[in-house]
C-alpha cells in the first residue's frame, strides 16, 4: 500500500486535486452500496423517477421503507475517509469535492462547498407547493400516522432504504406536507432514471474544468452524470487517479488506482501530506 500512498502524494505536492466520491466511501459508515466490485448492481431494483412520480402505491411502498431505512442514514456518522478529505481540503489539498451520496457524511465531517451530484436525503419536497422540508421533521410525521412501525427492524438498503415485509404496507399512512397537505412528497435526491438539477450539474462541470486533476473515491463510476467528468478530464489531458476497490467504468482513463479500501488508504495519505 505505501507505494500507492508515495504516488499519490507525489501528485498532490504538485498541485490540488478534485475529488469525486461515490457510494464506497460511506459503507464503512454503515451505509450500503449499489454493487459489487464488479460494477454489477446487486439486490432488487432500485425506486425510479418515473414510477415514483406517476405512481401512488411506488411512493407509498417507498415510504414505508424510507421510515425503516430512515434510522441507518440518521446514525451514521463520517468515517476517517471523509475525515482525512476534510482535513486534506482545510489546507489546500482538495480543490472542491464533487458527491454522488445522498448521505450528507462529508459535511457532517467538515468538507465545504460540496457538490451533490444527487440530491441529500436530509431534505424532502412537495411536489405540490414547492415547500423544502427537513427530512427528521417528516420522519415525525410518518412515525405519528405509523406507530406499529417504529419498533419494526429491517435489513439497511442503500441511500436510506429498507428491506421492509409487504405485509406492512396494507395500513400504512402518507405522511402530507404540513404546509398544503398534499401527500406527494418526494426526498430531494435523484432517482434512478431521473436527471441531475441543472445547476448542480454546471457547478460540476465548473469545478472540473477549474481542476489540474482529479481523484476518484470509492466510486465504480457506472453513473453517466459522474462518468462524464472523468471522460472530459481526460479529454484536456488532465492526470485522473482512483482509490477503488474494484472495477471502475473509466479503469482506461486512470493514471493511478489503488484497489485499497477509501478509509484505511486516504487518512494515510492525509497524514502524508499534513505531516
Amino acid at each position: 500500500m505505501s507505494h500507492l500512498v508515495e504516488a499519490l502524494f507525489q501528485r498532490m505536492v504538485e498541485a490540488p486535486v478534485l475529488v469525486l466520491t461515490g457510494a464506497g466511501i460511506s459503507t464503512a459508515s454503515g451505509i450500503p452500496d449499489y454493487r459489487d466490485t464488479d460494477g454489477v448492481r446487486r439486490g432488487n431494483a432500485p425506486i425510479m423517477h418515473q414510477d415514483f412520480m406517476t405512481s401512488a402505491a411506488t411512493r407509498k411502498r417507498y415510504w414505508a421503507r424510507a421510515m425503516v431505512g430512515w434510522r441507518g442514514v440518521h446514525k451514521a456518522l463520517p468515517n476517517p475517509a471523509h475525515r482525512a478529505l476534510a482535513a486534506l481540503q482545510e489546507q489546500g489539498h482538495v480543490s472542491g469535492l464533487i458527491t454522488q451520496n445522498v448521505d450528507g457524511l462529508h459535511d457532517a465531517a467538515g468538507s465545504k462547498g460540496v457538490i451533490e451530484l444527487h440530491g441529500n436525503l436530509h431534505r424532502v419536497v412537495c411536489l405540490d407547493c414547492g415547500k423544502l422540508l427537513r427530512r427528521d421533521d417528516v420522519q415525525a410525521l410518518l412515525e405519528q400516522r405509523n406507530p406499529d412501525l417504529q419498533d419494526v427492524h429491517a435489513v439497511l438498503a442503500p441511500d436510506g432504504d429498507a428491506h421492509l415485509a409487504a405485509r406492512f404496507l396494507d395500513s400504512f399512512q402518507m405522511p402530507h406536507c404540513p404546509c398544503c397537505g398534499s401527500d406527494l412528497l418526494k426526498p430531494d435526491v435523484v432517482f434512478f432514471g431521473g436527471g441531475v438539477e441543472p445547476a448542480h450539474a454546471q457547478a460540476a462541470w465548473k469545478a472540473v474544468e477549474a481542476a489540474p486533476a482529479m481523484l476518484v473515491v470509492g466510486s465504480s463510476l457506472m453513473a453517466y452524470s459522474s462518468f462524464r467528468l472523468c471522460q472530459e478530464m481526460s479529454r484536456h489531458g488532465k492526470p485522473l487517479f482512483a482509490i477503488n476497490l474494484g472495477r471502475t467504468r473509466a479503469d482506461g482513463l486512470l493514471s493511478i488506482k489503488a484497489p485499497q479500501p477509501c478509509e484505511e488508504l486516504l487518512p494515510l495519505l492525509a497524514q502524508r501530506l499534513l505531516g
